[in-house]
C-alpha cells in the first residue's frame, strides 16, 4: 500500500487530536506507529494513553517544555535537531508504517530546524510510509509537497471566555 504525506495545520484546536486519532486507527489495523512530539516536553494525557493502551506505538518528545512566549534556548534547538536526525534514521529503517511529527511546524516557525531539512525527509521517505506533520504555520513549500492538507480553523473557543486548559481535554 502506498503511503502519503498528511499536513494538519491552522489556528484551530484539533491538529494533534487528528494525528493521534490516525495513530489509533493504524494500531487497530496492526500497523506500527512512531510519534515524535516537537517543542512539547511535559507528559500529556495522550502520552499516558499511548503508553498504557497502545504498546505497538512508540512516542518520544523532542522538546524541553513551553517557550512559545519567549525566545527558544540553545537546548531547545539542540534537542529538536537531534530529534530530526533520529527521525531521519527511523524513517530510513522502514520499521514503521506511520510516523507522526507532531508540532513540527512550530519547530520550523521558531527556526529550531530548517524547512529544507523537513522537505528532504518528506522527499526521501519510503514509498509505503504514511507521514503526518502537524502544527500551526505550515510552510507553503511543505503544503505543496503534501498529498493531504487539512486546515483547522478556529471559529469560537471557550478559552476566549477565560477557560483554562483542562486535563483530558486540552492536555
Amino acid at each position: 500500500m502506498k503511503g502519503y504525506v498528511h499536513v494538519y495545520t491552522g489556528n484551530g484546536k484539533g491538529k494533534t487530536t487528528a494525528a493521534f486519532g490516525l495513530a489509533l486507527r493504524a494500531c487497530g489495523a496492526d500497523k506500527k506507529v512512531f510519534i515524535a512530539q516537537f517543542v512539547k516536553g511535559k507528559v500529556y494525557s495522550e502520552i499516558n494513553a499511548i503508553r498504557n493502551y497502545l504498546p505497538q506505538t512508540e512516542i518520544k518528545q523532542y522538546g524541553n517544555g513551553y517557550f512559545i512566549n519567549k525566545k527558544p534556548a540553545e537546548a531547545d534547538i539542540e534537542i529538536t535537531q537531534q530529534g530530526l536526525r533520529e527521525i531521519k534514521e527511523l524513517v530510513k529503517s522502514g520499521d514503521y508504517d506511520l510516523v507522526i511529527l507532531d508540532e513540527i511546524f512550530i519547530a520550523l516557525h521558531y527556526n529550531l530546524i530548517s524547512v529544507e531539512a523537513v522537505i528532504e525527509l518528506i522527499k526521501n521517505k519510503p514509498d509505503k510510509l504514511e507521514l503526518v506533520l502537524s502544527g500551526r504555520y505550515a510552510p507553503h513549500k511543505i503544503i505543496v509537497l503534501a498529498d493531504l492538507v487539512t486546515e483547522m480553523k478556529e471559529i469560537k473557543h471557550y478559552y476566549q471566555n477565560g477557560v483554562k486548559a483542562r486535563k483530558g481535554i486540552e492536555f
